[in-house]
């Protein structure tokens, strides 16, 4: 959805099982607010929010999915048009971390991408503020699999104390404007976003950024 107006409209959809935080990380981002005790997502929400990114500002549309399977129906239709996918899971919980490779299926699939083809995903493991012994799922084992799976994008985040939640979506866009820019190879205004990839892919430990707590 690249323009040459001044904003650039990007559909953002978040995907990943019920209860991993997906509209809690939603509502972080667009209004700072963290509702520990908000309902399961009931088909599909969306909001709107800009973000500015090397002098360019881009307004993310954000959609908000139901994870359990009996939304599925609801769901999928509005996968198609998306610029980037977020696969979602909690730290605390080993399952929705196995899930992740469900979802990005799921998603080609309904959204009509090629599998072979490069699309920016990024996986984004939240609930990093749980204590160290509730934790399932190790940084290595993130990296590990977005390597595997030939994603160079990933985080952990925590949308109760907010770590990286910010960083997040603004990884989604560099990870979207590098794919853009080798796609077009005409826009010199990011040049400095593939110099990134190529420091991605040199060290794979620089995949993923994790919060300190």
């Amino acid at each position: 959805m690249r323009s040459n107006s001044k904003n650039t409209l990007l559909k953002v959809v978040i995907l990943g099982d019920g209860g991993v935080g997906k509209s809690c990380l939603m509502n972080r981002f667009v209004s700072n607010q963290f509702d520990e005790h908000s309902f399961h997502t009931i088909g599909v929400e969306f909001l709107n929010k800009d973000i500015e990114l090397d002098g360019e500002t881009y307004t993310l549309q954000i959609w908000d999915t139901a994870g359990q399977e009996r939304f599925k129906t609801l769901r999928t239709p509005f996968y198609r048009g998306s610029d980037i996918c977020m696969l979602t899971y909690a730290v605390d919980d080993k399952s929705s971390f196995k899930n992740i490779e469900m979802w990005r299926n799921e998603f080609l699939n309904y959204a009509d991408v090629k599998e072979n083809g490069q699309f920016p995903f990024i996986v984004v493991g939240n609930k990093s503020d749980v204590p160290v012994e509730e934790r399932e799922v190790s940084q290595l084992e993130l990296e590990t699999w977005c390597n595997e799976n030939s994603i160079t994008s990933c985080i952990e985040t925590s949308a109760k104390s907010a770590s990286n939640v910010q960083e997040a979506f603004k990884m989604a866009v560099q990870y979207w404007l590098r794919l853009e820019s080798r796609a077009d190879k005409i826009d010199p205004g990011v040049n400095d976003t593939v110099d990134l990839k190529k420091k991605h892919s040199d060290n794979r430990s620089s995949c993923c950024t994790g919060s300190s707590e």
